[in-house]
């Protein structure tokens, strides 16, 4: 099919010539939008802390054909993000579209939860989100175009035990995202978030080796199995892409109908 064949319904999905930033996408679901951006058409960058894990990523995304940059800093650390996303714009050109996934987890009963691991979820959920999208709102807004993606999840609804401070963390990127919307789409910048459901990454490693658990969730869950990463690609293309331009400030939760259970 040559591209003037493309029904026009499907190019609202095409992300050729938009330059796309995913933070923590050295590996998991990060990784998985950043490949089914790319393989959309977009300009990729992936973010990560670790130079080793990103030089990984972008071996394997070459190896399927797929070309990407690799830029490590911390989403915490307000001067590194600035010289980040300078750094992206200057390789690739203005960022269109945001995807903020970074993230960490540390289960514990909230009585005994380690006033540092508190800091280290909020500052790398909260603060990172806050952080990378002002650092490129500001273009957004000035040439009154962008996509912002938030990476949520169910316990932006729902906490269970252990879970309390990754729960309460996740809880404010919902409203992030609706704050974020709430602002900026007069602008044309959509903000919008996607909340996983149980996935099988290594986040969830110490739940995928329960057996208890595992039989739970498959059992809970109307979809009858856990999320495969994949799962997540098409609603990261339609929130990146000329689709979304009337949804803001929604949070798509992929979940396999957990939520929508008893």
């Amino acid at each position: 099919m040559q591209e003037s064949d493309v029904p026009p319904q499907l190019k609202l999905f095409d992300l050729t010539d938009k330059v796309a930033l995913v933070t923590g996408a050295a590996r998991g679901i990060g990784l998985t939008i950043a490949r089914g951006l790319a393989g959309a058409g977009a300009d990729v960058a992936i973010n990560d802390l670790d130079r080793g894990r990103v030089e990984v990523a972008l071996e394997a995304l070459e190896d399927e054909g797929l070309e990407a940059q690799g830029i490590v800093f911390d989403v915490s650390d307000a001067a590194a993000v600035a010289a980040g996303v300078s750094d992206v714009e200057r390789r690739l050109g203005p960022v269109h579209i945001l995807v903020n996934n970074a993230g960490v987890h540390f289960r514990s009963p909230l009585e005994d939860f380690p006033e540092e691991g508190w800091d280290k979820i909020m500052d790398t959920h909260l603060r990172g989100a806050f952080l990378t999208a002002r650092a490129v709102a500001k273009g957004m807004i000035e040439r009154r175009a962008g996509k912002i993606i938030n990476i949520c999840s169910l316990t932006s609804e729902v906490s269970r035990p252990t879970s309390a401070v990754y729960a309460t963390a996740k809880g404010g990127m919902k409203m992030l995202t609706r704050a974020m919307a709430v602002e900026w789409s007069r602008y044309n910048v959509q903000a919008n978030g996607i909340a996983p459901g149980f996935f099988r990454t290594e986040l969830n490693a110490p739940l995928i080796a329960d057996p208890e658990f595992n039989s739970w969730l498959e059992a809970r869950t109307p979809a009858g199995r856990w999320g495969e990463l994949d799962d997540l690609v098409g609603s990261a293309i339609f929130l990146a892409s000329d689709a979304s331009d009337f949804v803001c400030g929604q949070v798509l939760t992929v979940d396999g109908g957990f939520l929508a259970s008893m």
